[in-house]
């Protein structure tokens, strides 16, 4: 199972890419301006049968980076953050565009069961740190 997913992705998936129901266990900041979120990425949903009501899902531990984070706010309980949704808009230039390099930020916008993360950022990535496991939990214990 190991190949038919990628370890990495980046800003050119993000229209591609669904985290809802990943488990937030950790919100780091990095002394490079860098917002890192723990999570457990929900790569897959397997319908078991035609008619089955219940799924497992393919999961892995990853990481989830910011760039360039400013203007952080983080309106929601800590405990028990699942997101719903990852939501980016405001395309515009960075503010230092041409020490980063980089043409375009984006309003960031996390959506979970607690509340919202809102902030400005010129893109992720994200890595998969294990493989991933197929699961009849949306999280790993």
């Amino acid at each position: 199972m190991d190949n038919e997913f990628s370890n990495k992705w980046t800003d050119n998936d993000f229209e591609n890419m669904v985290w809802h129901d990943s488990t937030i266990y950790s919100i780091t900041f990095s002394d490079k301006y860098e917002l890192l979120l723990d999570i457990d990425y929900i790569l897959k949903w397997v319908n078991l049968e035609k008619n089955d009501t219940f799924f497992q899902f393919w999961i892995a531990p990853a990481t989830l980076i910011f760039k360039n984070v400013y203007n952080l706010k983080i309106e929601s309980n800590i405990v028990d953050l699942i997101i719903t949704n990852i939501n980016r808009d405001n395309p515009q230039p960075p503010k230092n565009a041409k020490h980063i390099g980089m043409a375009l930020e984006y309003d960031w916008l996390i959506e979970t069961t607690q509340g919202e993360i809102t902030f400005k950022s010129i893109g992720f990535e994200q890595h998969l740190r294990k493989s991933p496991i197929l699961s009849n939990e949306q999280r790993i214990r």
